[in-house]
């Protein structure tokens, strides 16, 4: 393809995705027999929509509770291990790619948990929309699209305006916690989150943190630690 008809792409695909540039591509993929199971018969128990507004957590939850939420939840492993380890906290897990919210309903039924509600959205929008503002206690981001090449950075979903979305939607003192196994994207976030008005990094030396144990360390971590490869935990905290 020659450079040319590649700028011409770009163009079209922000202008499809209005003046705000979307972090994420949407590549739904097949869903397994179980996947479909999970949305057809969990949905209506464990999801939530854009439709239905702020979400009032005693409602939902029956219960108020800490709150984490948790973008871009893939196919929910490390959201699933969380909410079974931590029955007294609630957790909103939200996804864009329907493979992976079949697979987390069908874990959540199957486990007969009930301290986690899904979101089959754009995580801006059911910040904005949904999460009323100072209620979450944990908001998680790991492992984002790393948008490697210079060009595509600005589609990286860790920017300012994103940030200051996540500083409106924490409790004071709540964190915001941050992985990548993308050198280059580790010191990016730290970067824009460094400049963030409201924030502090929590680490006691350096810039980053050692993986907490609220962490489930995913089995895509564990061949990439095997292969020598890195991963970075950032914490911050809101403190205004």
């Amino acid at each position: 393809m020659s450079e040319n008809i590649e700028k011409a792409f770009e163009r079209a695909d922000n202008a499809i995705h209005d003046k705000r540039i979307r972090s994420y591509v949407l590549r739904q993929g097949r869903m397994t027999a179980a996947q479909q199971r999970g949305i057809d018969n969990f949905w209506p128990q464990f999801g939530l929509s854009l439709a239905q507004g702020p979400m009032d957590q005693q409602q939902v939850f029956g219960r108020e509770a800490p709150l984490v939420v948790e973008i871009g939840f893939g196919m929910g492993a490390s959201l699933l291990a969380q909410a079974m380890a931590m029955p007294d906290h609630d957790f909103i897990g939200i996804e864009v790619h329907q493979p992976g919210v079949g697979k987390l309903l069908q874990e959540v039924g199957d486990h007969g948990l009930t301290n986690v509600r899904v979101y089959q959205d754009d995580a801006v929008e059911v910040l904005n929309q949904c999460i009323p503002a100072g209620t979450v206690e944990l908001l998680q981001l790991f492992f984002p699209d790393p948008w490697t090449k210079k060009k595509h950075h600005k589609r990286r979903i860790v920017q300012p305006p994103f940030v200051q979305t996540i500083r409106q939607s924490l409790k004071i003192g709540g964190r915001f916690h941050m992985a990548t196994d993308w050198g280059g994207y580790a010191e990016h976030m730290r970067d824009v989150m460094d400049a963030a008005e409201g924030f502090t990094n929590t680490a006691e030396q350096g810039d980053y943190v050692p993986r907490p144990e609220s962490r489930p360390l995913t089995k895509f971590e564990q061949r990439g630690e095997k292969l020598g490869h890195d991963v970075w935990d950032l914490i911050y905290r809101r403190t205004a």
